[in-house]
């Protein structure tokens, strides 16, 4: 029998994580059990294991006895996770310029490439998936293992923050802030790769509006429903 790819705990995972991510599911919202079984067609097991990987990731705020919602970053919790991204990518581009091939390079060029189409395309959820998972690249790529897992938490949280505070006139970390990246780290750059990422992480973070709480989100009646809607 063939399994549905979107209802394995992954693809759940990954479902609410892009509707989080394209904000159909606000800060605050409820995840209720029952409602996302019914959705998903699936056990309550696979669920709770799918917010749990949420809850760890950092998108997922349990509380006892009222249930699992969507977190709400703090506005201190948005800085601290971009001043940490700031403080720990320079050093994954310090290792990945030591190590960098032509191989790499191309694998680097190829993921901007995808980037490029889903901007072309429109394509919200990917735009947001590519862009943050570049940064992974770079860590992955710099084979540094303890900072990549450590830089996907922080990615997670990222999206999360962007989520909630950015404009949504506002755009995400493009393939040409990347390409400008890849290009000083072809040349074994180090310093010019490094201002760039800073110069990079400034920006998504000066297009945060980081002066005022976000709002509390108010659930709608049938808000799980519809964020689900056009992939159900």
């Amino acid at each position: 029998m063939e399994i549905d790819a979107k209802s394995t705990e992954m693809g759940i995972y990954e479902r609410i994580w892009a509707a989080i991510a394209e904000r159909k599911l606000p800060p605050g919202t409820r995840l209720k059990e029952e409602r996302l079984c019914e959705i998903f067609n699936v056990s309550r097991p696979r669920i709770r294991r799918a917010l749990d990987q949420l809850g760890h990731d950092g998108l997922v705020k349990h509380i006892p006895h009222r249930g699992a919602f969507v977190a709400t970053p703090s506005i201190d919790e948005a800085r601290d996770v971009l001043y940490t991204r700031q403080v720990i990518e320079p050093g994954i581009l310090r290792a990945l310029t030591e190590r960098i091939t032509p191989n790499k390079i191309k694998t680097l060029r190829d993921h901007v490439a995808q980037e490029r189409e889903a901007h072309s395309t429109g394509e919200n959820a990917a735009i947001i998936r590519l862009s943050g998972a570049f940064h992974l690249l770079l860590a992955e790529l710099a084979e540094t293992p303890i900072l990549t897992d450590v830089l996907r938490d922080l990615v997670s949280k990222s999206t999360l923050v962007t989520a909630v505070y950015q404009p949504k006139s506002v755009s995400q970390c493009g393939p040409d802030e990347h390409e400008d990246i890849i290009h000083h780290l072809q040349q074994g750059d180090t310093l010019g790769a490094i201002a760039s990422m800073d110069h990079h992480l400034r920006d998504i973070e000066t297009q945060l509006n980081l002066a005022q709480s976000a709002d509390d989100a108010k659930l709608q009646a049938d808000l799980l429903s519809n964020a689900f809607s056009e992939d159900t």
